[in-house]
């Protein structure tokens, strides 16, 4: 049986945020309260992060997530990207330096704010000052293993910085990050029904670099999934109107959601 734990699903601010507080969302629903994006996977026996929030701290400590093979990065922005410096921790567990995996584009923006943190693979950890990470570059469209488990990056359109999504266990789960639209390469590559589709809706129109609901509700209709988890909203996204406006199949997420495939 495969995982999924939500344990992020806000936008770059979190809701409520500091300058715009609760926005439209009702602050009495516990599903409103959002940390910033983040997710767990287990498939095939692997157990692996997506983007590491400024929040992973206390994602990690929720969801009593201590040990990880791997960590997958969809972009460089700062509420995918900065909690990085919180993975020294499972360094100290495991005694190992953690495997990153990241396109060419993010790996370099990796390299260059955390430049003390890259690797070599026989590096001899020392995690108590600082955290240990190889980096490995994947390349859109081409597949890599994790253990057993295949993985395939496709690429995202229309995002300020270069975006990637994962397809995960021959599209078991597809993952969608930040971005206007997916490329037409990489929705040719979601060839069977996925058990479960996350995408992202920061906000219910839309914005230049993000994709609204209409979007949203249109891939839906194209790729097909027995499941699909809205993700990533920000203040704008109130959980039960999000909820009211989408057909059974369509969730919004919340943190810590479980899903069990």
């Amino acid at each position: 049986m495969s995982k999924m734990i939500i344990m992020g699903s806000g936008a770059a601010p979190g809701v409520p945020s500091v300058a715009g507080g609760w926005g439209a969302c009702n602050p009495d629903n516990p599903k409103n309260i959002r940390r910033r994006a983040g997710t767990y996977v287990e498939a095939a026996g692997v157990k692996l992060l997506i983007d590491t929030s400024p929040d992973i701290r206390t994602q990690l400590l929720d969801n009593d997530i201590r040990y990880v093979d791997g960590v997958l990065y969809t972009h460089g922005h700062a509420d995918h990207l900065h909690g990085i410096d919180d993975l020294r921790d499972l360094n100290r567990l495991s005694g190992q330096p953690l495997d990153i995996y990241a396109t060419k584009e993010t790996a370099e923006i990796i390299r260059l704010r955390f430049p003390y943190l890259v690797v070599e693979r026989n590096h001899a950890n020392n995690p108590m000052f600082r955290p240990s990470m190889v980096v490995n570059e994947v390349h859109e469209e081409q597949p890599f293993f994790i253990k057993n488990l295949k993985i395939v990056p496709i690429a995202l359109n229309g995002h300020p910085v270069h975006s990637n999504g994962y397809i995960i266990n021959d599209g078991e789960i597809v993952y969608i990050a930040d971005c206007k639209c997916i490329s037409e390469e990489g929705l040719a590559l979601i060839k069977k029904k996925p058990e479960i589709l996350v995408l992202p809706l920061t906000t219910l129109s839309g914005q230049a670099t993000h994709m609204g609901l209409d979007k949203l509700l249109e891939y839906v209709n194209i790729i097909k999934p027995h499941k699909t988890i809205i993700n990533h909203m920000a203040i704008e996204c109130d959980y039960e109107t999000v909820a009211g406006l989408t057909p059974p199949e369509v969730v919004p997420a919340y943190d810590n959601m479980v899903v069990e495939i």
